[in-house]
């Protein structure tokens, strides 16, 4: 694996020394942490870059909005690192870092002082977790996140890997990470890495690669190059990303992100609602607004391009922003925590002032398409 050169001090960037202090302001909290790849693709000469807002630490960052763990993951937490909130899904928080800190991130609290980690978040006891996910065989697909596992040597990866494709109801493996966008080279740079995916992904159990890609301009000449060794390697490759003001909210941008991800081979998979996570109030779109700015994306532009779905990562699942009227939002479970919430589509009295599913309290209806079709049987 190449080495990685990483800038975690302002003084390396090519900002004014006022911009530097700032920056130094709020990394003292939020730790500033990005690759010399991603340093290229920034316009330095214009402050509301959009890649810059993603990289690079603002005063912002240090409003007094949200919380740490809004979507309650400690909850869903069975064993260090290890999380299963869905039937059929586990989580391995594996990767104690990332390639960079995005300031929009929805695990801020584990990287609050990187060294002062918490322990009972990040994945320590592989053994622990590979029995319990042998134990389950509900579980047919594990999601391996962090911090983003491709910071780890490609040994370590190939050790987890290998080891899940021990477990023969595991069908699904899935790597979450920004390496193509922060640092492509991860990939072009190590056969050994592209050789391990080849031999793990199967013709009957692929192994999934969850990309982040959150603006056009993410999507380098390097990182096409990735994108295609990974694709015939025999990866599945999908995005997801959320709707951040400042970065990709109008619809013009997410459409040409929606089209150049379809064009190499990643086709969209979420778009989130930004969660009301500590810090991140600077990134906030409220809900109607971004269900606006989404829909108006898709206009146009080919069904592969278009097959994202708009969610909130709630507590208690994942729920889709399904549409609204002039005085009504929908919202559908697309995955639950409970499964009496299959499925379950919920009305709501509109308010444009919400940001989170928490914020609508004017229930007008629901309808349990479980409770219908067991009606109908």
């Amino acid at each position: 694996m190449a080495r990685i050169k990483w800038i975690t001090d302002p003084n390396k960037l090519p900002l004014s020394e006022e911009e530097k202090e700032k920056i130094k302001k709020v990394s003292e909290f939020f730790p500033m942490k990005l690759t010399e790849h991603y340093t290229k693709l920034i316009n330095w000469e214009d402050p509301n870059d959009p890649l810059r807002k993603i990289a690079i630490p603002f005063e912002e960052e240090l409003q007094e909005w949200g919380y740490l763990d809004p979507s309650n993951e400690k909850k869903y937490t069975v064993a260090p690192g290890l999380q299963h909130k869905y039937r059929d899904t586990a989580l391995f928080l594996i990767a104690p870092t990332c390639l960079g800190f995005c300031r929009f991130c929805f695990r801020k609290r584990l990287f609050i002082k990187e060294k002062d980690l918490t322990g009972n978040e990040i994945l320590l006891d592989l053994e622990r977790a590979f029995k319990y996910i042998e134990e389950h065989e509900e579980i047919n697909n594990v999601l391996l996140t962090g911090g983003d596992p491709l910071v780890l040597p490609t040994e370590k990866l190939r050790a987890v890997i290998e080891r899940l494709r021990q477990i023969p109801h595991v069908k699904i493996i899935r790597i979450g990470t920004k390496a193509l966008a922060y640092y492509p080279q991860r990939v072009t740079e190590d056969p050994e890495f592209v050789k391990m995916i080849e031999e793990f992904s199967l013709p009957d159990r692929r192994i999934y690669i969850m990309n982040d890609f959150n603006h056009p301009r993410e999507i380098s000449d390097e990182t096409v190059k990735a994108v295609d060794m990974l694709l015939k390697a025999g990866a599945v490759l999908t995005n997801q990303t959320p709707l951040l003001r400042g970065v990709n909210d109008n619809p013009d941008t997410l459409r040409e992100l929606f089209e150049k991800l379809s064009f190499i081979g990643v086709p969209p998979y979420y778009v989130f609602i930004n969660r009301p996570v500590k810090g991140n109030k600077a990134f906030a779109v409220p809900v109607e607004e971004a269900l606006t700015i989404f829909e108006n994306a898709k206009i146009g532009i080919s069904g592969l391009a278009e097959r994202a779905r708009l969610v909130m990562s709630h507590a208690t699942g994942k729920i889709e922003v399904a549409g609204m009227d002039d005085e009504h939002i929908f919202f559908k479970y697309h995955r639950a925590a409970d499964p009496e919430n299959e499925g379950k589509l919920m009305v709501f009295k509109r308010n444009p002032d919400a940001y989170w599913f928490d914020d609508y309290n004017e229930k007008v209806a629901e309808f349990s398409f479980k409770s219908a079709l067991s009606e109908v049987g």
